[in-house]
């Protein structure tokens, strides 16, 4: 009955039917992060940009499509989280807030990305996972301190040459895609250390034992024919991996484990 009333309410743009949503925000939380997750949000209240000492926001699942302009207050934000909404434009506030770190915009309706985001040079982790890009966003490259980059399950069938402007990279995860081939470019990207690649089409895998910061390459449900060769040390999560058979019945459940592991791991560093 509570999701009913939500949903309900949350047509009603009255300062009374907002407060039902998301409570009184009178007061800056003192840890500075808001958390506005799953409160059936279609818009999101202005109070809430008044926080300008603000550095983590969540809006996770909601279903909101756009933000007011006066979010370009929060100029202390790192870390935004919209993924679960109804994005299919990125709003352009988004991209005043130069000292985000972190952007969550995974599980929306985005197709492109505007020229604009190359503003935010201090964004270190971008989630784009599960929306509807057809050619990788080439902004991106732009953004000279990114490095994860979560790209899967969209229809991306190829990577942009300039992707090796980005020498901060490493970790990129492409699972899910449309590629036929392994994106040549990665193969001047030394420096990176996880390559995620599963469920894509890829046929032939080249050698990969010339990545010498290569710590995890996932390539399990393609149609190959072989496994990429690896420096030693380096984990390969696939067929023909160097595993027991017992091991390699639990794919998926390895491809999960290295995934968190490997991220974990990362994040930490940042």
């Amino acid at each position: 009955m509570g999701n009913v009333m939500r949903g309900a309410v949350a047509f009603v743009p009255s300062e009374r039917c907002q407060r039902f949503l998301v409570g009184d925000l009178k007061e800056m939380p003192l840890d500075r992060t808001l958390d506005l997750s799953s409160r059936q949000l279609r818009r999101l209240p202005v109070r809430a940009s008044a926080f300008d000492e603000l550095v983590k926001l969540y809006l996770s699942d909601n279903h909101l499509s756009n933000l007011p302009p006066e979010l370009r207050n929060l100029r202390k934000l790192q870390l935004l989280a919209l993924d679960f909404n109804c994005f299919e434009e990125l709003p352009l506030v988004i991209c005043s807030l130069v000292q985000l770190n972190i952007l969550y915009l995974g599980n929306n309706r985005l197709f492109r990305l505007p020229k604009e985001l190359g503003q935010l040079t201090e964004l270190k982790t971008l989630w784009l996972e599960t929306n509807c890009f057809i050619k990788f966003p080439r902004v991106i490259c732009e953004l000279p301190n990114i490095k994860t980059l979560h790209l899967g399950y969209n229809q991306l069938r190829s990577l942009p040459a300039e992707l090796e402007r980005l020498e901060e990279l490493r970790s990129i995860w492409l699972a899910g895609n449309l590629l036929n081939d392994f994106p040549p470019v990665l193969l001047k990207m030394h420096y990176l250390e996880v390559i995620d690649v599963d469920r894509n089409h890829i046929r032939q895998f080249p050698s990969l034992a010339c990545l010498r910061g290569l710590k995890l390459v996932i390539y399990d449900h393609n149609p190959c024919v072989n496994a990429p060769a690896v420096a030693e040390g380096v984990r390969r999560v696939g067929r023909w991996a160097d595993s027991s058979d017992d091991e390699e019945d639990e794919g998926e459940g390895k491809v999960a484990k290295a995934s968190v592991t490997v991220q974990g791991s990362l994040e930490e560093n940042e």
